[in-house]
């Protein structure tokens, strides 16, 4: 019970913070859950954490504050409308059919064959999935006002919430299934890993499509975006395969085999 009640916690958090801040911030700081898990696993569980999960911490760190400071400082669709008139965006409908296309071709045809030993299978279908995940849960925030407000364009905007939610409701469904699937195949560890680049990458592209939040960012401050999301992929990466190799300062010494 104390699992589900913190996943519905969980969950609750990460919508209000993609109301309240541009999606390219928000999930690349997820990485920062994975720190705080290997730092709590390594305290209260006694889990051993060495070199490489440490320098995975200080590399998600220091990706998460440069994000901060080259984030996008203020949002492009704020209202309704604003929300409704990219909905009908001819390059967001083309974005949509493209990855449902590629999503029938992974879940129908690729992933019953390939599925239980291409991890990437399972991965691409998540991380897809995550590009309607995301901005439907940015969109039900900003329709929610006017749905429960009552206002001159409530049944407009009751339209497009409830068609945000049931996209939202499919895609989380379907998600947990191939998830489940792909940790039944693979490591964890790898999974998840891969999984963290693979969603973030697709997310802010999604969101780049759809609201459109690079358009008052700088050159510098999208390398400097691109600079922090590859520090902590790496530093995200390094906390997950830390878990399976060994690494010390201390010299290991060899000793030789007397015949």
């Amino acid at each position: 019970m104390l699992f589900f009640q913190t996943v519905i916690i969980g969950q609750i958090g990460n919508f209000l913070a993609y109301n309240t801040a541009p999606a390219v911030v928000v999930t690349p700081l997820g990485a920062l859950g994975v720190l705080f898990g290997a730092l709590l696993a390594s305290h209260i569980l006694q889990e051993h954490l060495n070199i490489l999960g440490k320098l995975g911490c200080v590399l998600c760190c220091i990706g998460s504050v440069m994000l901060v400071i080259h984030a996008p400082k203020s949002e492009n669709v704020t209202t309704i409308a604003q929300l409704e008139e990219r909905l009908e965006d001819p390059v967001l409908l083309g974005f949509v059919c493209g990855v449902v296309v590629l999503l029938f071709v992974l879940i129908v045809w690729l992933a019953p064959i390939y599925g239980s030993s291409n991890i990437m299978v399972y991965v691409s279908i998540c991380s897809l999935l995550g590009s309607f995940t995301v901005p439907s849960s940015k969109g039900l925030g900003l329709a929610a006002p006017d749905v429960f407000a009552g206002g001159s364009s409530c049944p407009r905007a009751l339209y497009i919430f409830l068609g945000l939610l049931g996209t939202l409701a499919v895609s989380i469904l379907i998600q947990f299934t191939f998830i489940n699937k792909a940790l039944e195949s693979f490591s964890s560890n790898m999974f998840e890993a891969i999984y963290y680049v693979t969603f973030t990458s697709t997310v802010i592209l999604a969101s780049a499509v759809i609201f459109k939040e690079w358009t008052t960012v700088g050159v510098a401050d999208c390398l400097g975006m691109f600079c922090g999301l590859v520090t902590i992929s790496v530093g995200v990466f390094l906390l997950r395969f830390s878990q399976q190799a060994t690494v010390t300062w201390k010299q290991v010494k060899v000793q030789a085999k007397e015949d």
